[in-house]
């Protein structure tokens, strides 16, 4: 037999602004002490969440925590590293006593370094495993429990996800992994109202990545632009995707990936050139 399917929320709704509000949610925002998840956490208290942050960055994180409250929303701010199981597991132990449930779950701490395959360690690949791929499953384990109501899980992975990433191939491996992941989860948890989706970003001006284009092999090509996009990509452009994707306004969205890259992916190998004309 069939399951028993729910109406459609818009049955009995209007789609209006007041949709894109999330008055009195819970939401987690990991590596929410500067760039994304700074940006993601903020979003999400201006639209009506009470926001639960955590971070390696003590000062940055209590400065996100300071404009949460100033919007008259509740927080709870913990300095912790999302690669131990345990301290994860206490932080949402804290999340469950303070707020009682959780709804929105954004896996955004994560981060890699630029080497070529062969001489990353051993050491170094699992600094970067653990960093993308054990950090955001110890963090749905342990939401999930709280998420008795339905709930959004939104995943901040990359463009690099998605294609090649020469001098990134671990971490690129382990954002498609997350990618993958997602897929998955959003049938395991389908059942349980949960939806799972992702952001892809391109390369977003952040404090915690302004070296990596230094570092990079991969410098700029003369007279091609980054991203078909004539415009910079912003933290708050991912906020925005995030938001998007928290609120009810996407809440038949699961298993899917918004890329918010000005159209990188889209392209391909495609360039934009500075006369406004493109090339391979």
């Amino acid at each position: 037999m069939a399951p028993t399917r729910s109406p459609s929320i818009w049955d009995e709704r209007t789609l209006g602004p007041e949709s894109i509000l999330l008055d009195d949610r819970v939401a987690v925002v990991t590596g929410a002490a500067q760039g994304i998840g700074e940006a993601t956490a903020i979003a999400l208290a201006r639209c009506g969440a009470h926001v639960a942050i955590c971070d390696r960055k003590a000062d940055e994180l209590a400065g996100t925590a300071l404009e949460i409250e100033r919007l008259g929303r509740r927080t709870l701010s913990a300095v912790l590293d999302v690669r131990e199981q345990s301290a994860v597991q206490d932080f949402f132990g804290e999340v469950g006593r303070e707020f009682g449930s959780l709804q929105i779950l954004v896996n955004n701490a994560g981060g890699g370094f630029w080497s070529e395959f062969l001489d990353v360690s051993a050491k170094g690949e699992r600094a970067l495993v653990n960093e993308n791929w054990s950090s955001v499953t110890h963090c749905v384990r342990a939401a999930l429990p709280l998420m008795t109501e339905g709930g959004s899980v939104i995943n901040i992975t990359s463009v690099e996800a998605h294609r090649a990433g020469p001098g990134f191939a671990i971490y690129s491996a382990m954002k498609a992994a997350v990618a993958n992941l997602s897929k998955s989860l959003s049938m395991e948890f389908a059942s349980r109202s949960i939806r799972v989706n992702c952001v892809a970003p391109d390369m977003i001006p952040t404090p915690g990545d302004a070296d990596l284009a230094r570092d990079s092999a991969a410098a700029d090509l003369p007279a091609l632009e980054n991203t078909p996009w004539p415009e910079t990509g912003s933290s708050w452009d991912c906020a925005a995707a995030a938001l998007f994707l928290a609120s009810d306004l996407s809440r038949f969205i699961t298993g899917s990936t918004i890329h918010v890259d000005g159209g990188t992916e889209a392209a391909g190998g495609w360039k934009i050139t500075q006369d406004g004309g493109y090339t391979l």
